[in-house]
């Protein structure tokens, strides 16, 4: 399907139709009655009516995923067995993968070329991933006096409520999704009311996939009031959130206000990205650069939005982005040949200009884009934009973007580019770029980063954990780690 052209890309599109009720306990949901259109940002036209999820819907959802935890056969089976369903799903989701691209592209302005070819290919690698981890955990049995035998058990801690934004509404749905699945876990999955038409139908193919009534539903609605309802519930027992730092805040209010739920969250970031004089190749790092501000329109929470570079080599290297920055395609998501497509709404790029604004209002210089474009289209385009001279403690260095906005900092020695790259509440990822082994190692355990690339960027494959320190968050996605999100530890003790 990369292959496709444009005009196959438009044919399917008008031929789609998407899924619009709640999917609870096995079977779709209108709710309460209400509705609110998806509305595509590639140009501005309604793709549906989307059934409006409250805490009625919330109510029932939990009520089916509790059953299916507490009666059902999901957490009883052998884990083997589940995994052979969380195989089966990736297979499934291979079968539906251009309608899945398709459906992300429309909601969220991301090119479907990335769709297909990225954000597809991530989540149905994490649900084979976790499918083939499923049989091979081990418990715990320590070794004791003669007299007694200890075991330590990990045991599905229940049902999983999960909330996940729409910049990657299904890579970050499967690493929640999927290791709670493989652990024995139920969800309750309420998707971005930005990007709701893809977790239906990921919802759908699960159920063809095998997996019982309940022990995946879906929930569509807005954050403060199907959010919170899911937050406060009594009956979820684990919260994982994907979003912005101030509405993790909320969920950790929630859990206090409510169970004590359990709450993991992935949060913002403002990543620094350290390029030193003696970068293996300064050509690759300026490419590397460009690439992680604009890819997904800048609209990552580990872009590397900061860029720092020494003193001697900025003005090179900060060319070298703007002519690529420059020469960047904008344009329709569903053209193949788009590498930055659109925002995800009026609303968000108003928000994104208003960081650019205030950069050139502190002082930084734009040295490239900085204004809205394709306006004829009724979408949501922004040129990629790039600002040098930008001062640390500026707005524009310190704040989260997410969107396709540069801001490049000087520095002159290596203590200051590590107190620099610091020098935020965030802490998710991290760059440096170097040919000095030691300088990589030791500025990789300076940096306050759930994740440091070397000489790469967005490098990794699901054997690795991903999360961040500081206000980015807590626990991590990816890897056998993220299993521990959902689990309980239980401690048996038998006097022999």
């Amino acid at each position: 399907m990369t292959a496709a052209t444009h005009e196959e890309w438009l044919r399917r599109a008008k031929a789609l139709e998407p899924l619009r009720a709640h999917l609870i306990d096995g079977a779709e949901e209108a709710g309460g009655g209400s509705t609110f259109s998806a509305v595509s940002p590639r140009d501005g036209q309604v793709l549906t009516e989307v059934a409006d999820g409250g805490a009625a819907e919330i109510d029932a959802a939990v009520a089916a995923a509790r059953r299916a935890f507490d009666h059902g056969p999901w957490p009883r089976l052998a884990p083997a067995d589940r995994g052979r369903v969380l195989v089966r799903l990736a297979d499934l989701l291979e079968e539906h993968r251009a309608e899945l691209a398709l459906t992300v592209s429309l909601e969220m302005g991301k090119p479907v070329r990335d769709a297909h070819d990225i954000e597809l290919r991530a989540l149905i690698g994490t649900f084979r991933w976790y499918g083939q981890l499923a049989d091979k955990l081990t418990d715990e049995s320590p070794h004791t006096a003669p007299d007694a035998l200890a075991l330590v058990t990990r045991e599905p801690a229940g049902v999983v409520g999960a909330v996940v934004p729409w910049n990657f509404p299904l890579t970050l749905a499967g690493w929640k999704v999927a290791p709670a699945l493989a652990a024995g876990c139920t969800v309750v999955l309420k998707p971005s009311e930005n990007s709701p038409l893809s977790a239906l139908l990921l919802g759908r193919i699960a159920l063809e996939a095998g997996l019982p009534p309940g022990v995946l539903n879906v929930v569509n609605g807005d954050g403060p009031v199907a959010g919170r309802a899911l937050g406060l519930h009594p009956d979820v027992d684990v919260l994982a959130f994907t979003g912005s730092t101030a509405v993790g805040r909320h969920f950790l209010r929630y859990s206090a206000d409510s169970n004590l739920k359990r709450v993991w969250l992935e949060l913002g970031g403002k990543s620094p990205n350290i390029v030193l004089p003696d970068a293996p190749d300064l050509e690759k790092a300026a490419a590397t650069a460009a690439w992680g501000i604009f890819f997904n329109q800048g609209e990552m929470c580990t872009a590397p939005s900061r860029l720092l570079v020494h003193s001697s080599i900025a003005e090179q290297v900060t060319e070298a982005v703007v002519a690529r920055a420059r020469a960047l395609r904008v344009g329709d998501p569903l053209d193949p040949a788009t590498e930055m497509g659109a925002l995800v709404g009026e609303s968000h790029l108003e928000r994104v200009l208003g960081h650019v604004r205030g950069g050139g209002e502190d002082g930084a210089r734009l040295r490239t884009g900085g204004a809205r474009t394709l306006t004829g289209t009724g979408g949501v385009y922004l040129e990629p934009t790039v600002f040098d001279r930008v001062a640390p403690d500026s707005r524009l260095a310190r704040e989260e973007v997410f969107g396709p906005v540069l801001s490049v900092l000087a520095f002159d020695d290596l203590d200051e580019a590590v107190a620099l790259a610091n020098a935020t509440e965030y802490g998710l990822a991290a760059g440096l770029w170097t040919s000095d082994l030691s300088t990589a190692h030791r500025v990789s355990r300076a940096l306050r980063a759930g994740t440091v690339w070397v000489n790469c960027y967005e490098e990794g494959d699901l054997t690795v954990p991903f999360g961040g320190m500081k206000q980015s968050g807590n626990g991590r996605d990816k890897s056998a780690h993220a299993l521990e999100k959902y689990t309980e530890l239980k401690t048996t003790w038998i006097q022999l």
